[in-house]
């Protein structure tokens, strides 16, 4: 089992001191990954409901810091040397395959193959409306990319010709470190997103810590596997949880490699005295 800390860019994580104790304290504790999120404007007023809260608003309000999810983790790269470097979740059909294929290659280069993308379609529809995107359209928009990601980092001339997206051939270098390209992830809590992981995804987060949900959304994900002829084993699971063995031996036992939590502090104090005592108490008997 290996445990990741999410929302590290976020809120007081957006400055580079305090992200940078993280970083380097939760390598130093056995932490196995880094997760950023991602939102590029905040719409004032918005009403369309954040899937992870009761209150249906994003934690921190309107106003809280989320900075680029990819520059942070470049300066983490420059700091860590085992760390894994993770979007938890890019916001893919907002942006085009083209340049977050050469950001993810870049980044992945830098840090010698330590890079997961972790990509979500989306549910905050003002966003999509400053963007002047289809928040309708972006499930195909989501799928269309991560076909057209597969392309650019794998085939020496590039082509890709869909609805969404299409272009090539192109060339697209330097490639990513890892062979066969950047794992993908994909995040959400959605049958439509289980069955897009099942699909395309080389990994499936549904960033939520019910069992009985998350054995509903892992027999989606594998049917539709099945349906494709891909083998749902090799499809790694992660999920959002609490630090604790109990907890995690609950989540090994449905078949969950890694369990994301949150960071235990929000200052360089607690952040210590937290990481530490994840990684005696926790991390070192896993």
């Amino acid at each position: 089992m290996k445990i990741g800390l999410m929302f590290v860019n976020s809120g007081p994580f957006s400055q580079p001191e305090l992200l940078a104790h993280l970083a380097v304290t939760a390598e130093k504790c056995g932490v196995e990954s880094l997760w950023t999120v991602e939102h590029v404007v905040i719409p004032q007023g918005y009403q369309s409901p954040y899937p992870y809260a009761k209150s249906g608003k994003i934690p921190g309000g309107e106003d809280v810091a989320i900075p680029d999810p990819l520059l942070p983790l470049g300066y983490i790269a420059a700091i860590t040397s085992k760390v894994k470097l993770a979007t938890g979740v890019m916001i893919l059909p907002q942006r085009n395959p083209l340049y977050v294929a050469k950001e993810m290659a870049t980044l992945d280069l830098l840090s010698h193959g330590r890079t997961i993308l972790g990509i979500g379609s989306g549910w905050l529809k003002e966003e999509f409306d400053a963007l002047g995107l289809d928040f309708h359209v972006r499930g195909a928009r989501t799928d269309e990319a991560i076909k057209s990601l597969r392309v650019l980092w794998n085939d020496h001339e590039s082509s890709f010709h869909g609805k969404h997206f299409d272009f090539g051939p192109v060339l697209s270098y330097p490639k990513p470190a890892q062979k066969g390209g950047v794992p993908i992830h994909v995040g959400g809590h959605s049958p439509a997103a289980a069955r897009r992981a099942g699909r395309l995804g080389d990994g499936f987060f549904p960033a939520i810590g019910e069992i009985p949900k998350l054995n509903e959304l892992f027999a989606i994900m594998r049917e539709e596997a099945a349906k494709h002829g891909r083998k749902a084993a090799a499809i790694e699971l992660s999920c959002m949880g609490r630090a604790s063995l109990e907890t995690i031996k609950k989540f090994e036992d449905i078949g969950i490699s890694r369990v994301v939590v949150a960071p235990p502090g929000f200052d360089k104090e607690n952040l210590t005295r937290g990481l530490e005592q994840m990684g005696n108490d926790l991390i070192a008997k896993l």
